[in-house]
């Protein structure tokens, strides 16, 4: 007889346990000190209420309970967050602090390495607009990730509303704006141009539609000549200047990012770490998110992956006893 677990799913056993601890431990407590207060909500919810977030996932698991109504387990923390702020916190003057660590479930393909159940640990911040609210996260973010530890990360930080701010600038239709955003998304960089040289734009809109994805770098990437680009900038370099200078410093500009999930409005984060060769978590602005739940409120939040963390940690471990 093969007794088997879920595809996607694992055990973690006990000495693995104390360490994934620790790290949520370290993570909780930096974000307390910054005036967070942990939230705990059901794993699953009412299907409907996630179709509102029109996350662009699907969902990994449905079920229906005793009465007949489908459920399904959450894909993330902001969901059901946004839908406690509209619920129970209806007459609350914001600002709001919320922390958590839970699991989360995602549809995702396992043979690739990826994981259908698994856990996330971060912020939201709902009612502080703008790039106060944004600094303000970047700075919960960099101090957690010290707090566990961890050395050589840094954080690109890319704006959501870039490119289709850019795209409607120059004009260019429906079916060529929903593939461009697709390529961007995906990373395809040859795509982008293959579209952009179809397009037929003016030489100038063509060669930054191309070139802007390409930007990634340090502070001057910023530094645009007047025009669409640098307003679009604008927010960006807004947050940057807000920066103590050690935060400031682990920062890079990277305009070519383009949000998985359908909820962010404005600037974005991610989370590197050269002993990975994906992301540990993100974040960003989703300042109309609130909205579809019956609280219109400016929010912003990041959540990392906390096993990927620990990968993370161990590998500059290992990568500094070699030394």
């Amino acid at each position: 007889m093969t007794l088997r677990i879920p595809s996607g799913t694992r055990d973690v056993l006990p000495e693995e346990m104390r360490a994934l601890r620790r790290i949520t431990g370290a993570l909780l407590e930096t974000f307390d000190r910054f005036g967070y207060g942990e939230i705990s909500t059901p794993a699953v919810e009412y299907e409907d209420t996630l179709r509102l977030a029109d996350l662009g996932l699907r969902p990994s698991y449905r079920v229906v309970d005793d009465h007949g109504s489908l459920l399904a387990l959450r894909a993330d923390m902001t969901v059901p967050i946004a839908r406690v702020v509209a619920t129970r916190y209806e007459d609350s003057d914001p600002p709001l602090r919320f922390c958590y660590a839970a699991h989360a479930y995602r549809a995702v393909r396992p043979h690739q390495g990826h994981m259908r159940e698994f856990l996330q640990s971060g912020i939201e911040l709902v009612g502080v607009p703008g790039p106060e609210g944004t600094a303000e996260a970047l700075t919960v973010l960099v101090r957690a990730l010290e707090a566990t530890g961890l050395r050589d990360f840094s954080v690109g930080v890319g704006d959501a509303m870039l490119y289709p701010m850019l795209l409607d600038a120059f004009g260019v239709p429906a079916g060529a704006r929903e593939q461009l955003l697709h390529e961007l998304g995906t990373r395809d960089l040859v795509g982008i141009d293959r579209v952009v040289a179809g397009l037929g734009l003016e030489s100038d809109a063509a060669a930054t539609l191309a070139r802007i994805p390409r930007m990634r770098g340090g502070a001057g990437v910023l530094d645009a000549p007047p025009g669409p680009v640098r307003d679009a900038l604008d927010g960006l370099r807004t947050v940057i200047d807000r920066l103590d200078a050690d935060i400031a410093a682990r920062v890079i500009v990277d305009l070519g990012r383009f949000p998985r999930l359908g909820y962010y409005t404005g600037t974005m984060f991610e989370v590197y770490d050269p002993q990975l060769g994906e992301p540990i978590g993100g974040g960003g602005r989703y300042d109309d998110l609130l909205g579809r739940f019956g609280r219109p409120l400016p929010a912003v939040g990041f959540a990392l992956g906390v096993d990927r963390l620990h990968a993370a940690l161990a590998g500059e471990e290992r990568g500094e006893t070699s030394r």
